[in-house]
Order: C-alpha cells, then sequence, then structure tokens
C-alpha cells in the first residue's frame, strides 16, 4: 500500500480494503467553487480513482476568500474553475486521474457522463442544478450528498437511493431555500464545515460501510453555535415524481431548464444558447476587435468590455453578462454580440 495514505489506511473505518475500494472508486463533483474545490482536494488526497468536476465559472478576486485551490495567478488569467482546478489536483496527487469539464451541469451532460459513476456530491449554488442530479441519482441509482452554506450558516444530506428520502421529498418537509451569498454573504469556516460533513459521508459511502453513512439532515449555524440533527425518514413521499412509485423525473427534461439565470452573489446573468456548439474564440475576438470592442482571452474564454458591463463568452457559446441582473438588459446585450 502506498505511503502516501498509510494514515488513512491506519484508521479502523478504512483500512487496506477500504483504500483500495477507494482508488477503485469515480466521483462526480458538481461545482468547482468553495464546495466543490474543497471537497475536491480532500478527495483528491484521500486517493479516489477518478474525479470529475464539472463547473460553468471562472476564478474571480472574491473567490479567493475560500476557494481553497485558486490563486491571484488564476485570476489575473481569469482562468476557468474547472480548468484551475484541474492543474492543482494533478499537482497534488498524480495518482488520481482528473476529468476537468467547463460547462453548465445539464440533464442531457449529466445523462452522459453517469457510466461508471460511484457518488456525486453537490457543489452547485443553485436549486434547479440540483434537482437534476437528485433525477439522475434516482433514475441511475447513484447515491449523492446534498451541501450548502451561506453566512455562517451550513446543511448536508446523505441521499441514497432506495433508503432515504430524495431532495424532492425533503423540500416538503424543509424550507431549503431562503437567503443566499448575495445577501447574508458567507465565512469560510462554514464553507470548511460542510465540506467536512460532505467528505467524511463521502469516504463512507466509496469504502462501502452503509451502516455508518449518517440518515439525518444536519444543519449548523458557526456564529451563533446552534446544531441541528433531523431524522428525514417519515420525509419519504410516495407520490414524488422523482423517486417515488410512479417517478417520471421531471427535471430531467431539457424543457424545464431555464435559459437565462442571475448567478448566485453576483450582479451577472448567465445565457446558455438554445443548443451547444463550439465557438471559435479567436475568429470572434477579432470581428469584436474590429467592431471597437476590448476584448482579451485566453484558450477558454473571451471578455469583452462595454462600458460599464462586461461579457465572458466561453467555447461552448454561454456568456455571463457582468455589471447586471436584468435578464431582458442582459438578453439584448447577447443578441447584439452574439445574435
Amino acid at each position: 500500500m502506498n505511503e502516501r495514505y498509510s494514515r488513512q489506511v491506519l484508521f479502523s473505518g478504512i483500512g487496506k480494503e477500504g483504500q483500495t475500494k477507494i482508488s477503485q472508486k469515480h466521483v462526480l463533483i458538481i461545482g468547482a467553487g468553495a464546495l466543490g474545490s474543497g471537497s475536491a482536494e480532500v478527495l483528491t488526497r484521500a486517493g479516489v480513482g477518478k474525479i470529475t468536476i464539472v463547473d460553468r465559472d471562472y476564478v474571480e478576486e472574491s473567490n479567493l476568500q475560500r476557494q481553497q485551490l485558486y490563486t491571484e495567478e488564476d485570476v489575473a488569467e481569469k482562468l476557468p474553475k474547472a480548468a484551475a482546478a484541474e492543474k492543482r489536483l494533478r499537482a497534488i496527487n498524480s495518482d488520481v486521474e482528473i476529468q476537468a469539464i467547463i460547462g453548465d451541469a445539464t440533464p442531457e451532460l449529466l445523462e452522459e457522463l453517469v457510466a461508471g459513476i460511484n457518488l456525486m456530491i453537490d457543489a452547485t449554488d443553485n436549486f434547479e442544478t440540483r434537482m437534476v442530479m437528485n433525477d439522475v441519482s434516482q433514475k441511475y441509482n447513484i447515491p449523492w450528498i446534498y451541501g450548502a452554506c451561506v453566512g455562517s450558516f451550513g446543511m448536508s444530506f446523505s441521499i441514497i437511493p432506495g433508503k432515504t428520502p430524495c431532495l424532492n421529498c425533503l423540500l416538503r418537509t424543509i424550507p431549503l431555500q431562503g437567503m443566499t451569498c448575495d445577501t447574508g454573504g458567507i465565512i469560510s469556516p462554514a464553507v470548511q464545515m460542510v465540506i467536512a460533513h460532505q467528505t467524511a459521508e463521502a469516504l463512507k459511502i466509496l469504502v462501502e460501510d452503509w451502516e455508518a453513512v449518517r440518515a439525518t439532515f444536519v444543519s449548523f449555524d458557526l456564529w451563533r453555535n446552534q446544531y441541528t440533527s433531523l431524522k428525514m425518514s417519515k420525509a419519504k413521499f410516495p407520490g414524488c415524481l422523482s423517486c417515488g412509485e410512479e417517478r417520471s423525473y421531471p427535471y430531467l427534461d431539457q424543457e424545464n431548464m431555464t435559459k437565462t439565470s442571475v448567478l448566485c452573489g453576483r450582479d451577472t446573468v448567465q445565457i446558455r444558447p438554445s443548443s451547444y456548439g463550439d465557438v471559435s474564440l479567436e475568429k470572434l475576438a477579432g470581428q469584436l476587435s474590429q467592431l471597437g470592442y476590448q476584448v482579451k482571452g485566453n484558450p477558454y474564454l473571451i471578455s469583452v468590455e462595454m462600458g460599464a458591463e462586461r461579457m465572458v463568452i466561453f467555447q461552448d457559446g454561454r456568456a455571463l453578462i457582468h455589471g447586471t441582473k436584468d435578464l431582458l438588459h442582459a438578453k439584448s446585450i447577447y443578441q447584439r454580440i452574439l445574435g
């Protein structure tokens, strides 16, 4: 057994057999922000066989306070978070296969990725994507671990198909939606606490110690010194469309995915094209420069300055319009630049 993992192997809950299982597993992490980057680092150091990371955004200065994988150099280069995470994680542990996907976690993408996935970790910032994850989990029998934090508050729950309530069931019982990081801010210790809960549960699942998996919904407030653990077995709803007796997986319908959304914590609107396709960033940058726009870029994206607003365009045609939360205004900018 590799000396790198010797202290982990000494832990009775894992041992040599558990470490071998960890090295053979594939984890899908949706989101490479605060929770995603932290969870990815823990699992990379733990020796997970393969980690796939999906993220739609790029590194900004405000991320550095809590998103532990990134540096000022990543900010200066406007690196996509998935690409920056891949580079850092490979430097941490060459034993682990890292796959980075720069894009949205759409139903189509996640259903393409599920083959061979043993576990999904929620590190996203919106419930639309979480509901897609939830339906993928139930349809393909893949455990996933919900996690969220804002301010000094955090929560986590392990969802095991066929055993626990799913997220759709929980929404009937627990008010999971409320403040976001743009209204309540966030402190790094709350992030680290959720990461600890998610990755501890991940290791239990990866070594297949199902009896050890926490069956309760945990929430805490580090500033107010509060910690709550709730039994959720009665929350399972037979009529649930995601995990019930006549399930239809409604959130895997591509038509239910919004094409525009305001990103958490920022005056930024994301716009997704009706159909994805590679954009020639170099050609587009040249055209926009000729029209008088200030254009900067890297192999993954270009940034277009437009007075008080700025538009970032990715290879798949997605765009982030910074400086506005007005969806109609953002759409008009997108149409003006990309048609």
